[in-house]
Formats: C-alpha cells, structure tokens, sequence
C-alpha cells in the first residue's frame, strides 16, 4: 500500500496509535489513552506544561484533539504529529510517521527535478530592527536573524554593554538601557512597534530568564532541550539572564497562547519562572554584546 494520509488513518485506526506513540515519548510507562466507543476521554497534554487538558476523539474518519484551556489548541492527528515532529511538510511528516510506527507504507519515488517546479518555501525569520532609545518605535531596517547575531557578537555593542554592567543602581541601569541600546522585535517585522501594527510574524518566541545564579548551566541546558531546538541564545544587556529564542508556529495557535504553554514547560521542566512580558508580540529585545552567542546553523546558511 502506498504512503497517503488515508492508508495512514486506516493503519492507526484513525490515528489513535499516532497520538499514543506521541504521548509515550513524554509519558513512557503510562497508559496515556482511554478508548471509549469514539471518545478517549482527557489525558495529559505534553504542549500545556503536562495538565490533564488534552481531549481525544474520533471525528468520522479521523482522531481530533482540543484542550480544555487553550482554546486555540485544536486540529487533527496530523495537526498533532506536527507539533511532536516540527516538520510542516506533509510528505515528510507522512513518511516520519510512517517510519516511526513501523507501518510499512511504500514511500513513493519522487522525481529528481519535480523541486524545481516546487515553490520556495524557506522560512526566513525577518524582524524589524530599531535605534536606540526605546521610546523610538519606528523602524529602520528589517534584519534576518543572522544578521542580529553578527551585530550581537561584534564590537559593536561592547563598549555600552560594559558600561551599563558597570552601573549598580538598578533605576539608571534601567535608564540606560533604554536610553543607548538599539532593538529588535524578534517575533515579526512591524509598520510600528505595537502588537496592532504587526506586518509578519517570524514564528519566532523569545524566552527571558532573569537574575541566574547557573546562568552556564542552564544555557547548557536549553541548548540540548529536548523538545525545543534552540534558535539563537545570548546572554542579556544585564549579564546576568540569558535570552533563547525558539521557533513556533502561530499558523493554529495565537504569539500569547504559545507563550504560555512554553511557559508551562519550562516550569514544569526546569522549574524556573520566566519573565511574562514575552507574551507580547511586539515586545522589545535590546542588543547587547556576547561574543559567545549561540546561532542555529539553518540561519548561518541563508
């Protein structure tokens, strides 16, 4: 039988074992599903920090999903699976899933030129670059994220990044900061920098940790996450916080809503409080100087 998304639903009785072999990856040594007729009752959603929110059942032909708490969380196993995956290409993720469960589906052979008739769909995560003070909220450029990561390990930034480390009142650090330090909005470009005048989102989520007593440890820690692959990571204006910056997909799920399931997960997962402001789209990220800042090599390439 050949590889498609009907002799996959047929394999997985509706895709019921795709979202039992998702959840065991994260819940191992547990019974994660509960069949019932059509409805698989509530289980535990790996995507909301772990709670019991996660609702499954057999939609005709196919399994769905919903979270009883985020409303937006919702789709089909497909949808699911991509989640788990991170691959947002059909033909990829059916051939990942057929592989993963052991299906035995024929993969079928694709034409060595049939690309070039594909279109391109690189991801280029573009945001709008801003000079410096913050109350500046027009924009100059649009940067790709490589681009942010050459300014950032550059002399550029080095010499007001000592300078505000050198300060020990937290008011005019504050002050400072605001004052002399460009920015970008890593999450988008925008026409002005407010969450109404968002042009595109880059699908990218920044992740603030403040005030590190482990700041090595934990950027050891983000950089082989296991869910997560780190897009860029750099130690914040402050020196004391480190600022990660992940890829999501906004395309089911709102910037905000995102926000507060990572959220949930790195409570969960590294019991740590993140700083909230994140949850805004437009948010501000000011650039400091780290010469030790992490970059993705996708970004490197482009």
């Amino acid at each position: 039988m050949e590889i498609s998304r009907e002799a996959i639903l047929d394999k997985t009785h509706y895709g019921l074992k795709i979202y039992a072999y998702v959840l065991r990856q994260y819940y191992p040594n547990q019974t994660v599903l509960s069949v019932k007729g059509r409805d698989c009752g509530i289980t535990r959603n790996p995507f909301n920090g772990g709670k019991e929110t996660l609702r499954i059942h057999i939609d005709g032909i196919i399994a769905t999903h919903r979270d009883t708490e985020l409303e937006a969380f919702k789709g089909d196993v497909f949808d699911f699976a991509q989640y788990h995956f991170r691959i947002t290409d059909e033909e990829e993720l059916f051939q990942k899933i057929n592989k993963e469960l052991h299906l035995n589906l024929e993969v079928k052979e694709k034409d060595e030129l049939e690309w070039l008739n594909e279109p391109d769909d690189t991801w280029y995560a573009n945001c709008s670059f801003f000079k410096a003070p913050v109350r500046n909220v027009f924009p100059s450029e649009t940067l790709r994220l490589h681009q942010v990561f050459a300014l950032i390990t550059s002399d550029k930034y080095k010499s007001i990044t000592e300078e505000l480390r050198a300060i020990t009142n937290v008011k005019e650090a504050r002050k400072f900061k605001a004052n002399r330090f460009d920015y970008v909005t890593l999450s988008g470009t925008f026409e002005k920098r407010s969450d109404n005048n968002l042009l595109k989102h880059s699908n990218l989520l920044t992740i603030d940790f403040d005030h590190l007593e482990n700041l090595q440890e934990l950027r050891t820690q983000l950089l082989n996450d296991e869910y997560f692959e780190t897009e860029m990571l750099f130690i914040s204006p402050s020196g004391d916080g480190l600022k990660w910056i992940i890829r999501i997909d906004v395309s089911e799920v709102t910037h905000s809503e995102y926000f507060t399931a990572v959220a949930n997960y790195i409570k969960h997962n590294y019991n740590i409080e993140v700083d909230q402001s994140g949850k805004d789209v437009s948010r501000a990220c000011f650039l400091p100087y780290d010469p030790t800042a992490f970059l993705h090599k996708r970004h490197q390439a482009l």
